[in-house]
């Protein structure tokens, strides 16, 4: 089927789409949900200090770990399958959660809510790359997808704080299950079933090798974020790295391995994968820095924070479809090349960011937004057009495998750097103070008076020395990756797609 000949979406496929994205948003919201009612939920649970992280990250967790075992699955049984019977896992575990008794009861809710999530990232990933069948239609849908990704992130903060403002702590986890219950409605009527018509023997055992090698490396990198590198970490990082080998290797000797051999044998799937991971590096790194700013520089509350957070989301929707049309228009190569130099702008104008530069720091935030979102989308589109139709599942979750990695690697390795030029410009301060800016304002708030706002003062100036390094350092990052993708992807114009299963079951 040549892409002249592919069957162009309508209505029917366009409100599929728009289903599709309700999953999305809820997924990606519950990242940051939790931002404003951990005050709530410690006041009720009384959690330790070890339930509280476990709280916030069981749920990335068991997200990250299963991504590659669902995306597989769901090539078996079927992505609308998959994607139902995620939404019910999710929708009973938002219920659970809001109602939890005890902080063992809302971690427990939290894992099954990341292996709800873990089945419905694949499977609408997927399930856009089998409505559409033009390479436009399709450009522009996975566009939109990625933006619509983006904003659920940056929402979730904001919407759990309008939700504590009025109702119980309970109420952010709640919010889930009417939007499943929609879904689950709706699904079966709009969207049609695919999967792999042959898709051979699950491989139980890359199950948990998958499993040990991605939740290792994860969780060490984002402690080495949050607390240096430390050996324990870097044990971590080792395991889950020696045990990736053994996972890589099992893929490359079987026949029915659980990532098929068949995905990579056009570069353009790889170097999409590579090229998304470095975006979401950049992304996740950015962050670290921008939400301390504004609350530890600027001293914003966490709702004001939120709110301003949402600022540089304006500019993201735009982005995406934009870069499709140009993409269709130019061929994918000097888009993304553009995006991430874009990108490299924004972070360039981080760097130039002072204490007091909520503006700039805006600014610098929206550009680089909008060059990377602009990026995600079409390597995006890039890797899932050039795998074969019915791995579609394997593609996309290899894709958000890929971001998982990066997003944790961009928050280690520029955290890392910036904290190192904030302890080295704070060398012979008290201990609290040259550990973190929030010790150093616990510090400050103790001593009170001109001592403390002089102590405040100056750990902030050393805080926002370190995230003009970090943002120096990404600057140069993204300037190499935008060349090394222009070499790459410069024979990229849009591919005809391979041909597509037809729809393994009816639509109602």
């Amino acid at each position: 089927m040549t892409n002249s000949a592919a069957r162009r979406a309508g209505r029917r496929e366009w409100t599929a789409f728009t289903v599709l994205l309700l999953p999305l948003l809820l997924v990606s919201m519950d990242v940051s949900v939790l931002y404003f009612a951990i005050p709530a939920i410690t006041r009720e649970l009384d959690p330790s200090a070890t339930q509280q992280l476990w709280i916030f990250d069981s749920y990335a967790f068991a997200l990250a770990g299963l991504l590659i075992t669902m995306g597989s699955l769901g090539d078996r049984i079927g992505r609308r399958r998959l994607l139902l019977i995620g939404a019910t896992a999710f929708g009973l575990a938002s219920a659970a959660a809001a109602y939890a008794q005890s902080a063992e009861m809302l971690i427990a809710a939290r894992v099954l809510l990341g292996v709800g999530g873990a089945t419905l990232m694949p499977s609408t990933l997927a399930l856009v790359r089998n409505l559409f069948q033009d390479d436009k239609e399709r450009s522009r849908a996975i566009g939109l997808w990625s933006g619509a990704m983006a904003g659920g992130i940056a929402l979730g903060s904001v919407l759990s704080g309008v939700l504590l403002n009025h109702f119980w702590w309970g109420s952010v986890f709640l919010i889930n299950v009417p939007a499943m219950v929609l879904l689950l409605a709706l699904v079966p009527v709009l969207v049609p079933e695919f999967k792999d018509p042959a898709p051979g023997r699950f491989d139980l055992l890359s199950v948990p090798l998958s499993m040990a090698t991605v939740l290792p490396v994860v969780y060490g990198l984002k402690e080495i974020a949050a607390e240096g590198f430390e050996t324990r970490y870097l044990a971590c990082l080792a395991l889950g790295l020696a045990v990736g080998c053994a996972f890589v290797h099992r893929q490359r000797t079987r026949d029915e391995a659980m990532i098929s051999r068949a995905l990579f044998r056009d570069r353009r799937f790889g170097a999409g994968i590579a090229l998304n991971t470095v975006a979401a590096f950049a992304m996740m790194g950015s962050a670290y820095f921008t939400t301390q700013y504004l609350q530890s520089v600027l001293g914003m509350g966490t709702m004001e924070a939120a709110l301003w957070s949402l600022a540089p989301s304006l500019a993201v929707g735009a982005a995406a479809p934009a870069a499709a049309g140009l993409g269709q228009k130019f061929g994918r190569g000097p888009v993304v090349a553009g995006g991430f130099a874009v990108g490299a702008a924004g972070f360039l104008l981080i760097g130039l960011v002072g204490t007091d530069s909520l503006g700039l720091l805006l600014a610098g935030c929206a550009v680089l937004a909008s060059g990377i979102v602009a990026v995600m989308s079409l390597v995006s589109d890039m890797a899932l057009a050039s795998a074969p139709a019915e791995k579609a599942g394997s593609a996309a979750s290899l894709l958000e495998t890929g971001q998982e990695f990066g997003g944790a690697l961009g928050m280690a390795l520029l955290g890392s750097l910036g904290t190192a030029v904030y302890r080295a410009d704070l060398d012979g301060s008290e201990p609290a103070v040259r550990e973190t800016l929030g010790g150093a304002s616990a510090v400050a708030e103790q001593l009170g008076g001109p001592a403390g706002e002089r102590v405040l003062a100056v750990a902030r100036e050393a805080f926002v020395h370190g995230m003009q390094y970090a943002a120096l350092g990404a600057t140069a990052l993204l300037l190499v990756t935008a060349a090394l993708a222009a070499v790459l992807l410069r024979r990229s114009a849009a591919p005809a797609p391979a041909e597509l299963p037809e729809p393994a079951g009816a639509a109602h």
